[in-house]
């Protein structure tokens, strides 16, 4: 018999995520880091460095903090794996009755609850309770390494997309290029990001475009300010 095996979105949550943030946040910081400073009167010279600089220093900060915040949920995962194995080898029985009331509590009669928790626990003791104690289980655990490659190279590749822009439009419209392009990659990003979750495309589209068009108005207003302050 052919086995049935079936594809399930929940299993891009680690990777997902990181991949979307890093991106979305390359895109946006490094435009409005571009506007602020093109705003503020600065050479098409210094604009495009201070990019790339953005860029490299975005991708490592993303690296870094995806990887520690990340790898705080795997030690707290960790930590209460190991207090429960701990309980299983003090007291099993109480265990044993925890579980079975968990599944008395979603809807199973007791005798059949306590059959199910007998059988499960002889199997896996450990992964019974991870999984439907704590809510833990192989899909959505965490995974340092990977949310920090993610969000890292999804990082740099949404900062170069403005940077492309800045290398090749003119001083006089640059502003407006990155501005529009900005915008267009985001919405791209969030029409490939809901696909990918399974969500409604134009939700994620209109929810990346609009707020990355407020952070990159935010910015460039205060390069505009900044700006007239120098120069007075």
């Amino acid at each position: 018999m052919r086995r049935h095996t079936e594809n399930h979105r929940s299993e891009r949550i680690g990777w997902l995520r990181a991949a979307v943030l890093g991106a979305n946040d390359g895109i946006v910081s490094t435009a409005s880091l571009v506007l602020g400073v093109a705003a503020a009167g600065a050479e098409p010279r210094l604009i495009l460095l201070t990019s790339v600089s953005g860029l490299i220093a975005g991708a490592m900060s993303m690296a870094a903090g995806e990887f520690v915040s990340v790898h705080s949920q795997q030690d707290t995962e960790h930590a209460d794996l190991a207090r429960e194995r701990a309980e299983l080898q003090q007291d099993p029985a109480a265990e044993l009755r925890e579980l079975t009331g968990i599944y008395v509590g979603r809807g199973l009669d007791k005798d059949l609850a306590e059959q199910v928790a007998k059988q499960l626990t002889a199997r896996d003791a450990l992964g019974a309770h991870a999984r439907d104690e704590l809510g833990l289980s192989e899909t959505t655990a965490a995974r340092p390494t990977q949310a920090a490659l993610a969000s890292a190279g999804s990082f740099a590749v949404g900062a170069a997309l403005p940077i492309a822009v800045v290398a090749t439009a003119s001083s006089a419209s640059l502003i407006v290029w990155v501005s529009a392009s900005s915008l267009v990659f985001l919405a791209g990003l969030g029409a490939v990001s809901a696909q990918a979750g399974g969500a409604p495309i134009w939700s994620g589209t209109w929810r990346v475009a609009f707020w990355g068009a407020v952070a990159m108005a935010v910015t460039a207003a205060a390069g505009v300010m900044f700006g007239v302050v120098a120069g007075a």
